[in-house]
């Protein structure tokens, strides 16, 4: 039975498409906390089943969700650059802390100390029953948070017997990318100077290997009054790496002269054997005999495409159980009990010496860097060429020598992370009188961080490594002679050898995490019938239902980084990482109204209102959040439905406490270096100038980061001021019942955040200072005496603020049919069962509050830059499902997204202004999937697919930044091609 995306109705189980519950006895719609039979609701809810999970072969419930249209996924399995090993949603694209996540109706807490969004990873797919998804204001009902809607995963319960589930997974992939760029060919070109990085893998390739187990079991007690069901389980995921599909084997770049409708191999100028340069003008690799020869970007950047993970792996234990038990007739206790052990590895390029700014063992402060002339580990050829003069070699003097190599030697850097996860809730509910039901709950979760940060170079170390001086012949750490360090070993990379063993040992240092987030509820609700009252409209027979209650929420974290970490002292970590640590309280009261107005009359087969409200009391402010819905209609087979809600969220704890420290950005190039051949709004030279560029410098592509990244300055605000939202929702149903079996809904949606928690973006300071003359814009601009902005300490600053806000809009719309094949005179065929869920995105628009004309600007369409992950205008999945008579069930499924554009913000705040490039569209996509379960007796079932069964290749850029990888946007795209899943289900 596929119940994917039907219009919202009541629901204790998972109903055939088109019918309503009624049965009253359980009957909770996500959304609101009253029971009632044949309750609708007025802000659309989407669903997926159980069903639905078997049918994909999914063991991430993220890659499920996040293929409805309303979800669009932020961190999870494909994200390794940035990693917070997290598993989160993001509801209209609207942030993942917008987005509140549920399961049973109570919510998640904080998923790690480094993101305060839930982690989907603790919930364990094969015990859900459904999903529901309520996109929309919903704070009134559960609080702050959930300003984009909520997603609550509702689990299976009332379970007996035993059973078993295994499943195994992989993707079968054939490397013939034939796209835009001619990528392959690109790599064979580069290969036939360079084989040692670059090569086109294997035609054929199999990888990603999935592997799950869980074990549930389910007993009732012999007087039917409880329940208790128990489960565990494993899950296994073997990592992709991007060198193993021919569209990701290098890091692209934009098309050259010579091939300009090609996509270039591009990389980073931290590169292997090196790059040595005085001035970022003449640049240096080594070539035979340990010489330095000319480096050319073309021959010798760097890829470091291959080595960096497409799919995590992860490895996840689960455990747990649901328990209920009627005391009395007026008491029913129950209790949850969570836990999970979740280990992944974030795995990008190696490490290695960018560029730093060192001298004689320290940073300098205008991020210059030197080394002294009589170095040993120079050779004479060296030090002509980079201005060692007889003198300077005498007097042991210092010339200018930045250095970018990669630590080949070493491996990849690796984000070993760790996640203990435990979740407790234990209550009380029952009937304390005719007509009213009370809901006492208490619940706590913690999750413990253990965060190991691999093959990591010291900065600190690497200085002292390269300042070296002779000993009696012997090449020695001036910081071994002057006792600063004794067990310095010097880097030898001038020779060509690469460094020895001890060095690497010395050199390489693991960075530490830990921490943990807990959150603590405490909430009663009261729910009750006001009919035996005579609260009821003289035109309805059903009377008003109420619910009210109070709730205490405590949400605390903290993190505790080791020195390397908190000092940034990582050479590959872009800044430091700070310690935080803080917490949010929260008193909550509220109430909830549903009143039928008008019942079983003439056009007015069913009139109701509902409304709901909360009052929250933070430390430092409080909130009032409301909402209000009408339903109407007028035949039993059409409805109309609408809501206005007023949402509010407080700022998390990482938003108001996170420590101020460096990261970086994506830029093509900077606006005052060399911009040619990018879509870089050049810069006036007074500009530069007045932005801290020396004159000399001014079109110097010395100004341009080699890696395509730039510094910039993050942190947290305790004066941030709460988000408020406004969302208006209206909506058909329409469930003919000339046609039955099917259903089809359609809603508009608005959503428009004001004073948005967020920061302006270091891209956006950037354009705003240079093409708009925003002279706060500037004054954030802070370059290095070079006039650089990613070497040392320069950065541009772009903390956490409220900005002017963020809006969407769009149509969602609904439909399912179900079919018996007789009624087409097919009497011995089963049936069909069809189910369809699109969104149509009007607007995704931003406003960074800077009042200019390119302050606000509109998403809808777009990828990159300040858009990042892409926004389709369309986006939907439908499926078609044949019931067979031999107990065999085929569903096919197609997913589609429409054509995007790359953005680039123009002077006006338009984004189309890529121009002539390359990349400057995607395609619209079309994936499809082919599944069959078949049902070999009553206790066993069995069940084999394929997903994107055309193997089709991802859409390719060469601007995806750290919001894609792989030169694409995996967490949207099928980026790793077919996926193939064989499963068993045996009950006991």
């Amino acid at each position: 039975m596929i119940g994917v995306a039907a219009p919202a109705m009541a629901q204790s189980t998972t109903p055939t498409a088109g019918e309503e519950s009624a049965t009253v006895a359980d009957i909770v719609v996500t959304g609101s906390r009253i029971r009632q039979a044949n309750l609708t609701t007025t802000s659309p809810v989407t669903q997926v089943t159980s069903e639905d999970i078997a049918i994909q072969g999914v063991t991430r419930v993220e890659d499920l969700v996040t293929q409805l249209p309303q979800a669009f996924a932020a961190q999870n399995s494909t994200v390794s650059n940035g990693a917070s090993g997290t598993a989160t949603v993001s509801l209209r694209n609207l942030g993942s802390d917008r987005t509140l996540v549920l399961i049973d109706g109570r919510r998640m807490g904080y998923g790690s100390p480094n993101d305060t969004a839930a982690d989907l990873n603790q919930v364990p797919a094969q015990l859900v029953e459904r999903v529901e998804v309520l996109t929309g204001g919903a704070s009134a009902v559960y609080g702050s948070d959930a300003i984009a809607g909520v997603v609550n995963f509702i689990m299976k319960k009332d379970f007996e017997g035993v059973q078993l589930d295994l499943q195994y997974g992989s993707y079968f992939h054939h490397n013939d990318y034939d796209g835009v760029g001619n990528v392959r060919a690109e790599i064979e070109r580069r290969g036939a100077t360079n084989p040692g990085q670059f090569r086109l893998p294997s035609d054929d390739v199999q990888d990603g290997e999935s592997k799950e187990v869980t074990l549930a079991m389910g007993v009732s007690s012999p007087d039917g009054k409880g329940n208790l069901v128990a489960y565990a389980g494993y899950r296994n995921n073997n990592p992709v790496l991007q060198g193993e599909r021919d569209y990701s084997a290098c890091s692209l770049a934009a098309p050259t002269a010579a091939r300009p409708t090609t996509f270039a191999c591009g990389g980073s100028g931290t590169s292997f054997p090196g790059q040595f340069t005085p001035d970022f003008v003449n640049a240096y690799t080594i070539g035979a005999g340990g010489t330095f020869v000319p480096y050319s970007a073309a021959n010798n950047a760097y890829n470091f495409g291959p080595s960096n993970y497409y799919q995590r792996p992860d490895e996840r234990y689960t455990l747990g159980a649901y328990g209920r038990y009627q005391i009395n007739d007026k008491a029913e206790a129950f209790a949850q009990l969570m836990f999970s052990d979740y280990s992944s590895v974030a795995q990008i390029a190696p490490t290695g010496a960018f560029f730093p700014g060192v001298s004689n063992g320290s940073r300098t402060a205008d991020g210059s860097a030197t080394i002294n002339c009589d170095n040993p580990l120079l050779s004479a050829q060296q030090r002509g060429v980079i201005g060692c003069t007889p003198a300077l070699i005498a007097s042991g003097g210092d010339v200018p020598l930045y250095i970018g190599r990669r630590n080949v030697e070493g491996g990849g850097r690796q984000d070993s992370i760790n996640y203990e996860s435990y979740r407790a809730v234990v209550g009380l509910r029952g009937e304390f009188a005719e007509g009213w039901d009370y809901d006492i709950a208490a619940q706590f979760s913690r999750v413990r961080l253990n965060r190991t940060y691999l093959n990591e170079f010291s900065n600190t170390r690497l200085a002292r490594a390269l300042d070296v001086v002779s000993v009696g012949g012997v090449p020695t750490c001036t910081s071994v002679v002057n006792g600063t360090d004794g067990d310095c070993v010097p880097y030898d990379i001038f020779t060509g050898n690469g460094p020895s063993a001890a060095a690497l040992q010395y050199l390489q240092v693991p960075l530490v995490q830990t921490g943990q987030t807990t959150q603590q509820v405490i909430t009663g609700a009261v729910t009750g019938d006001l009919t035996q009252y005579g609260w009821v409209s003289p035109w309805a027979t059903s009377g008003v239902q109420v619910a009210f209650g109070a709730e205490y929420r405590r949400d605390a974290l903290s993190t505790t980084p080791d020195n390397s970490f908190q000092t940034g002292d990582g050479a590959g970590q872009g800044g430091a990482t700070l310690p935080v640590a803080g917490s949010v309280d929260v008193i909550d009261a509220f109430g909830e109204l549903q009143v039928p107005i008008i019942e079983n009359a003439p056009f007015a087969y069913q009139v109701s209102l509902n409304a709901a409200y909360r009052r929250s009391q933070y430390s430092n402010v409080d909130t009032n959040t409301y909402n209000v819905g009408l339903d109407y209609a007028p035949v039993q087979d059409f409805r109309l439905r609408g809501s206005y809600s007023k949402a509010v969220r407080a700022p998390n704890v990482l938003e108001l406490f996170t420590g101020q420290g460096q990261n970086l950005f994506d830029m093509d190039a900077d606006p005052c270096g060399d911009v040619t051949g990018t879509s870089v709004i050049q810069a006036t030279l007074a500009q530069c100038v007045a932005t801290g560029v020396p004159a000399a410098n001014y079109g110097s592509a010395a100004l341009n980061s080699p890696a395509g990244q730039y510094n910039f300055l993050q942190g947290g605000n305790p004066d941030l001021l709460p988000e408020e939202a406004k969302t208006y929702t209206f909506g058909a149903v329409f469930t003919p019942s000339f046609l039955s079996g099917f259903n089809v809904s359609v809603d508009y949606f608005n959503i428009e955040v004001d004073q948005l928690i967020s920061t302006l973006g270091a891209l956006n300071t950037i354009n705003l200072c240079y093409q708009s003359n925003d002279a706060a814009a500037c004054g954030r601009i802070n370059r290095n005496a070079l006039g650089q902005l990613w070497v040392g300490t320069a950065n541009v600053e772009d903390l956490n603020i409220n900005i002017g806000g963020l809006k969407t809009s769009g149509i969602d719309v609904n439909a399912g049919y179900n079919i018996d094949l007789e009624q087409l005179r097919l009497p011995a065929y089963g049936s069909l069962q069809m189910s369809f869920v699109g969104t149509w995105l009007q607007s995704l628009e931003t406003d960074t509050g800077a009042q200019t004309a390119q302050s606000i600007y509109d998403c809808t369409g777009f990828f990159g830059n300040q858009c990042g992950v892409p926004n389709p205008e369309w986006r939907h999945r439908a499926r078609l499902t044949w019931v067979t008579p031999w107990a065999v069930d085929v569903s096919a499924t197609w997913r589609y997204y429409s054509e995007v554009e790359f953005a680039v913000l123009g002077a006006d705040g338009s984004l189309n202004n890529a121009g002539t490039r390359i990349d400057r569209y995607f395609d619209a996509q079309n994936y499809f999937d082919l599944s069959a379960n078949w049902q070999i007796n009553d206790r066993v079932s069995a069940r084999i697919g394929v997903n994107n069964i055309l193997d089709r290749d991802p859409p390719l850029s060469y601007s995806v930044g750290t919001t894609g990888n792989g030169n694409t946007y995996p967490q949207l795209y099928d980026a790793m091609g077919r996926y193939g899943f064989v499963s068993l289900t045996a009950t006991f």
